[in-house]
């Protein structure tokens, strides 16, 4: 899901041997694409709650600016990246999916400042002791967290950050409940896995970070419902999970969203930080 930085605050061995293919460097236009359950969707942008990120962000990057340089893991279509693009910082960012590589070419093509690397959470590819900040929106879920958390670690400088981000749909909501309801009528265990836990202990049990920190927040985007449902299409986790009932179990979800008669619904989430210090 998309990385939406509306929150409030809640505190709460080297491998360097992976070959980097440079994506390229790229300066154009790019349009307000925002996930919904791994799919692009169209959406208002990165508005809300600016003024109360800025406030918590600073104390990450009190200086900011070109020299201020971020690894973007899993940087998928662009989403995180162009937040941080937009700061001005230097952003490279990394993915092994080269349909959704081409996608966040394009997306941020503008950017002089963000060059894109083919690579994974557990080889970046990237150098040693380079990085003030390593991001992971969305995607830290899908490495091996331990090996994710050492490449982090050999890629930041001493004093840098590691954060880890989700865009959860709140399951209390009406439409969502319901939407749950079919999955689990085909999926009685259905289990979004880890990107739903708390990653505070699996940050700890490293021991290569401290200052740990979780932010959390809501917010709610008013979807068009093609676009939720082209969403469920592109669901990873629902598909292998219900194998053969997977378009069967879409088609029951696209009849139910139908049936509201609307052109749009609001869909909310709750979106979930952890940050931590490296150890160096």
């Amino acid at each position: 899901m998309v990385l939406f930085f509306t929150f409030s605050h809640k505190k709460k061995k080297e491998k360097n041997g992976f070959k980097t293919k440079i994506r390229r460097n790229f300066n154009e236009n790019r349009v307000g694409l925002h996930k919904f359950g791994g799919r692009i969707l169209k959406t208002s942008g990165l508005r809300a709650g600016r003024a109360r990120e800025d406030a918590q962000l600073r104390k990450i990057y009190p200086g900011g600016g070109i020299n201020y340089k971020v690894c973007d893991v899993g940087a998928g279509v662009a989403h995180l990246t162009l937040f941080l693009a937009n700061k001005g910082f230097t952003v490279h960012a990394v993915e092994p999916n080269d349909a959704m590589c081409k996608n966040g070419i394009k997306r941020t093509e503008e950017f002089k400042n963000v060059t894109w690397f083919e690579g994974v959470g557990e080889h970046t590819g990237q150098p040693a002791d380079f990085f003030d900040l390593v991001t992971f929106g969305s995607s830290f879920n899908v490495c091996n967290r331990e090996e994710a958390l050492e490449e982090s670690k050999r890629i930041l400088k001493a004093g840098g950050y590691f954060a880890c981000m989700w865009n959860h749909r709140a399951l209390n909501d009406p439409i969502q409940k319901k939407i749950e309801d079919i999955i689990k009528s085909h999926v009685k265990e259905y289990d979004y896995g880890t990107r739903r836990e708390d990653q505070t202990e699996v940050i700890r049990k490293s021991g290569l970070f401290t200052d740990i920190t979780h932010f959390s927040g809501k917010v709610t985007h008013k979807v068009p419902v093609e676009d939720v449902i082209e969403g469920w299409r592109s669901h990873g986790t629902l598909e292998r999970q219900t194998g053969d009932k997977f378009n069967s179990v879409v088609d029951e979800i696209a009849d139910y969203l139908h049936s509201l008669g609307e052109e749009s619904i609001a869909v909310p989430y709750e979106t979930n930080v952890y940050m931590a210090k490296v150890i160096k």
